[in-house]
C-alpha cells in the first residue's frame, strides 16, 4: 500500500453593447499594453473588447475580467480604473468581461481568463492604472482641442473637466464621443500615490445594493425561457461506473422529463427541481466499483504515517540536517494530521446551458473562463470562441469551481447535448449532499517535523516530511508547477519557511488516492503554516523563550515578516495577563505574497470546551486599495479557517464518504466567531491578494493559545475530533 501511496496521482450578467449608447472604450491586448481602440459601431458604441466605458450619461462602466465571488473584486477593480479616470465614485459602474482570453487574460495565469491565487488585484493593478488614466488622456484631449486651450492647463476632478483661465468646464458624458475620436495615447503618466484620493480610503461596495434587494443574479436565479432542471446521480465510490440503469421509476414520477447516461452518472431532468430530485431518488442502478477507491481515512491515515517516517523527495535542502540534528543538545519531533476538507462555498455548484448545433451559451459564477470554454466546447463538439459564457456573481467558491476538467460545466453541456442540443435551455443544480460528497477536496496530509537545539537554546536543524495527493498531477499546470516531482502547491509555506534556519530540509511523499482533490482557500499553506508555526511554539517552549520574541529572532532576513509581527502582537496586547482558562497564540505567515500576523485570545472551560474569544490581525499586502474590503477579507479569512480547525474534516469509510450535509459538514456558526481587529501595515509597494492570506495564520494561532491556557498540544484536526498530546 506504501509503495502505491507513494506514486503521483493527479449577479450581474455580462450587458451587451445594446445597454450602452455613444461611449468611449479603452481596450488592451493581453500584455497590458494600449493599443488603438475598435472602430466604433453605427450606433457609436465601441467594440466591447475594453476595461472602461465612458457614456453621454456619464456613467463609467469598468469591465471586470474576474468574478465577484464575495471577494470585493468589483469594487477593488472598478476603484483603480475610477482612480486614474478622476472619477465620482457615485457614477462607476461594474460590468463583467465576457469569456475571451485575448483581452481579458490574467496576466499572472498567461493566456487564461481565470480567478484564483489571490491574483486578482496584483494582476490588473498596472493595467487598470492604465486604462483609466488613458482615458482621463483622451477626454482631457478632446475638452483641449474643443476649447482651445493647451491640456496641460486643465484638470479633472470628480468626472468633471475644466480649464480654470476660461471658466470651461464639462462633465465626461458631454465628451465621450469627442474624445472616442482622440487617437489613444502611446504612453500616459499614472498617478502620484499621494494624489490618491479613492485609494487607500472607503468607498461603497458596487455589489452590495443588488446584494441587498436581490437583483443580484446567481445562475440558481436564472430563468429562460422552456427551460428544465438537471440533477445528476453519481457514484457512491469515487472511480466506480454505471454497470446497469432502470429508469422506469424515475421516469413515471410527475413532471420528469427525461433520464440520461452522461460520464459523470445518470442525470435526471425535469419541469422543476423537485420533480427531477423525486425521480433520482427513485432511480435503480446497479454501479461498478472494480476500479474504485475503497480505502477508508483510518488505512489511508496508517499508509500516510508509514511514509512520515521515510526519506522523501528533496524540496529544500541547506546544510547538513542530519549531522546538526545528532550534535543537538535537545530534539524534538512531532506529527501533525490533516483531513480532507470540503469548500462548502454558500451557493452550490450550479450552471445554465443553452446548446444549439451551432453554439453554446453557459450561465454561471464562472472562476474558469477560459477552462471552462475549452472543456465545454469539446464536449458539445464545438469551438472555443463558440461557448459564450455569462459570468454572473458566485456565492462563494473558496477555489471549488475552478478545477480544470470544469466538471459542473461539463456535466450540463453534457446534459444539454443528451438531450438533443435543441436549444432547450437546462440548468444543472447540485444539492448541498452532492456539493459535500462530490470530490475536489483540500488533500489530507500528514506532517512529521523534527528540531534540534544547541547548548544556548539556538535552532540550528529543521526537518520536514509531508505526505499528500498532489493537486496539480495530471493538470495541464502540472507542467509549470510540478518540478523534480514536487508538487509546489504540496510544500508552499513549508519549503519557502522564512526562519533563519542553518540546517534545514523538507521533502514529500506524493501519494496515489483514488479521491478527488483540489485547491482549497489558501491551498498549501492550509496545512503548512499550522505544522510550522505550532511546532516552531513547541520549540521555543523548549528553548525557554518567548513565542514572539523567539520568531522575532529568526525573521532578521525578511522585515516584512517582522512588522506585521511587531504590530499584531503590540496591538493585541502581548503579554498581558489573561483571566484563568485564557491563553494567548501567535502565527505569521506569507502567502500569496501577502505578510499576515495574528494573535488569538482563547479561553478553555474546565470541561474542555475551546472558546475563541479574540483574534488580532496584522496584513501587509502593499498599497491598500481598498481598506474595509482588506479588512472584510482578512475577517472572512479567519472565520473560515477558524470554521476548518474547529470542526472540518471529510472521512472516508470503505472508501464512501461519511458526511453529506451541514449537519454532519459543521461550519462556523455566529456564536462562534470571535471578535477580530485588522490592522493594515502602510506601504508603497505594489498591492498583492487578500482573498486567502488571512486562512493560514488562524488555526496556529489558536492552537498555541490553547496550549498556553492548557499546557496542551493539538496535532490532529480538526480539534473536534482525533487524539492530541
Amino acid at each position: 500500500m506504501a509503495r502505491s501511496l507513494a506514486r503521483t496521482s493527479r449577479r450581474r450578467f455580462l450587458q451587451g453593447a445594446a445597454a450602452a449608447t455613444a461611449g468611449l472604450t479603452i481596450g488592451f491586448h493581453w500584455s497590458g499594453v494600449p493599443r488603438v481602440a475598435a472602430a466604433a459601431a453605427a450606433d457609436g458604441v465601441l467594440a466591447p473588447n475594453a476595461f472602461v466605458r465612458v457614456a453621454p450619461d456619464n456613467s463609467v462602466t469598468v469591465v471586470i475580467k474576474h468574478v465577484e465571488m464575495g471577494q470585493g473584486t468589483y469594487t477593488g477593480l472598478a476603484t483603480v480604473v475610477a482612480e486614474e479616470l478622476d472619477t465620482d465614485w457615485a457614477q462607476v459602474r461594474a460590468e463583467s468581461a465576457p469569456a475571451d482570453a485575448s483581452r481579458y487574460n490574467n496576466l499572472l495565469f498567461g493566456k487564461i481568463q481565470g480567478t484564483g491565487g489571490s491574483t486578482a488585484m496584483a494582476n490588473s493593478w498596472d493595467q487598470l492604472r492604465q486604462a483609466g488614466a488613458t482615458a482621463r488622456a483622451m477626454l482631457v484631449a478632446a475638452a483641449a482641442a474643443e476649447w482651445g486651450v493647451p491640456a496641460a492647463e486643465i484638470t479633472v476632478e470628480r468626472g468633471v473637466v475644466k480649464h480654470a483661465a476660461s471658466g470651461r468646464s464639462a462633465k465626461f458624458g458631454a465628451l465621450a464621443a469627442k474624445a472616442a475620436a482622440q487617437p489613444v495615447p502611446a504612453n500616459v503618466t499614472v498617478k502620484d500615490p499621494k494624489d490618491f484620493r479613492l485609494i487607500g480610503h472607503r468607498v461603497p461596495r458596487l455589489d452590495t445594493p443588488a446584494k441587498t434587494d436581490g437583483t443580484a443574479q446567481f445562475a440558481l436565479d436564472v430563468r429562460l425561457p422552456d427551460m428544465v432542471i438537471a440533477v445528476v446521480q453519481r457514484p457512491p465510490l469515487f472511480g466506480a461506473t454505471v454497470r446497469s440503469l432502470d429508469p422506469a421509476a424515475a421516469k413515471a414520477i410527475a413532471g420528469v422529463v427525461d433520464v440520461v447516461q452522461i460520464p459523470a452518472g445518470i442525470a435526471v431532468v425535469g419541469r422543476n427541481f423537485w420533480a427531477a430530485k423525486q425521480g433520482r431518488d427513485a432511480l435503480k442502478i446497479e454501479w461498478d466499483d472494480s476500479a474504485a477507491e475503497k480505502r477508508g481515512t483510518p488505512e489511508l491515515a496508517a499508509a500516510y504515517a508509514e511514509l512520515a517516517k521515510q526519506p522523501g523527495t528533496p524540496a529544500r535542502k541547506e546544510g547538513d540536517v542530519d549531522a546538526a540534528l545528532a550534535g543537538a543538545a535537545k530534539r524534538l519531533s512531532a506529527p501533525f494530521k490533516f483531513p480532507y476538507l470540503a469548500h462548502a462555498p454558500m451557493e452550490p455548484l450550479t450552471c445554465v446551458v443553452k446548446l444549439t448545433g451551432e453554439a453554446c451559451e453557459i450561465w454561471a459564477g464562472d472562476q474558469f473562463q477560459t477552462v471552462d470554454q475549452g472543456n465545454a466546447a469539446k464536449v458539445a463538439g464545438l469551438k472555443p470562441e463558440q461557448v459564450a459564457i455569462h459570468t454572473l456573481y458566485a456565492g462563494g467558491s473558496f477555489g471549488r469551481r475552478a478545477n480544470t476538467v470544469s466538471d459542473y460545466i461539463v456535466e450540463a453541456v453534457s446534459i444539454a447535448k443528451a438531450l438533443g442540443a435543441d436549444g432547450k435551455p437546462v440548468k444543472l443544480i447540485w444539492t448541498r449532499e452532492d456539493d459535500i460528497r462530490g470530490g475536489r477536496y483540500r488533500p489530507m496530509y500528514v506532517h512529521a517535523i523534527e528540531a534540534g537545539l544547541d547548548q544556548k537554546g539556538e535552532l540550528v536543524a529543521w526537518r520536514h516530511r509531508i505526505v499528500g495527493q498532489s493537486i496539480l498531477a495530471g493538470t495541464p499546470f502540472a507542467a509549470v508547477m510540478v518540478k523534480d516531482g514536487i508538487d509546489a502547491t504540496s510544500v508552499e509555506g513549508a519549503s519557502t519557511l522564512p526562519y533563519a534556519i542553518p540546517n534545514i530540509g523538507v521533502e514529500l511523499h506524493t501519494t496515489d488516492v483514488g479521491v478527488p482533490v483540489l485547491w482549497w482557500r489558501s491551498v498549501g499553506s492550509t496545512h503548512t503554516a499550522y505544522a510550522t508555526e505550532v511546532f516552531l511554539d513547541e520549540v521555543a517552549n523548549a528553548a525557554g523563550k518567548d513565542p514572539v520574541a523567539f520568531r522575532m529572532a529568526l525573521l532578521k532576513g525578511s522585515p516584512r515578516h517582522q512588522g506585521v509581527l511587531k504590530l499584531a502582537a503590540e496591538k493585541a496586547g502581548w503579554g498581558r495577563p489573561l483571566p484563568k482558562g485564557g491563553g494567548r497564540g501567535v502565527a505569521v505567515h506569507k502567502s500569496f505574497n501577502t505578510y499576515v500576523a495574528q494573535v488569538a485570545e482563547v479561553t478553555v472551560a474546565p470541561d474542555g470546551k475551546i472558546k475563541v474569544d479574540r483574534v488580532v490581525c496584522a496584513v501587509d499586502c502593499g498599497v491598500a486599495v481598498n481598506p474595509d474590503v482588506i479588512k472584510a477579507q482578512m475577517e472572512g479569512g479567519i472565520g473560515f479557517g477558524l470554521g476548518a480547525v474547529l470542526y472540518g474534516a471529510i472521512t472516508l469509510k470503505a472508501g464512501a464518504v461519511e458526511q453529506s450535509n451541514f449537519n454532519d459538514y459543521q461550519v462556523l456558526r455566529i456564536d462562534d466567531m470571535p471578535k477580530v481587529e485588522v490592522y493594515i501595515v502602510p506601504s508603497a509597494e505594489k498591492p498583492t491578494g487578500v482573498g486567502e492570506p488571512g486562512v493560514p495564520p488562524v488555526g496556529p494561532a489558536v492552537s498555541n493559545a490553547v496550549f498556553a491556557a492548557t499546557g496542551k498540544r493539538i496535532r490532529a484536526l480538526p480539534f473536534s475530533g482525533g487524539a492530541n498530546a
